[in-house]
């Protein structure tokens, strides 16, 4: 347990940032498995759920939730299926 004020502070603050991450990388997580399965059924808008997932990819690295190589890696690996589904 923190016993110092500003330690207490620091333990509530890093307590929201963990609540915030885990929201945003949920988040993500539910829109590459809707992304995926609608790659895998072939449906119409694949297409825009996987830009919807790359936007959020972007953002999520750009606020420091997940690292620039991941970000990359993943959409690559997204767009690369999505492309081969289309052929």
């Amino acid at each position: 347990m923190p016993n110092t004020k500003s330690a207490k502070k620091e333990l509530r603050k890093s307590k929201k940032r963990q609540i915030y991450n885990k929201n945003i990388k949920d988040n993500l997580k539910g829109l590459i498995k809707k992304s995926r399965k609608a790659i895998e059924a072939k449906d119409k808008t694949a297409k825009e759920l996987v830009d919807k997932t790359l936007k959020a990819f972007d953002k999520a690295a750009q606020k420091g939730i997940i690292k620039k190589n991941t970000k990359d890696r993943k959409k690559s690996r997204l767009y690369k299926k999505l492309n081969q589904s289309q052929e």
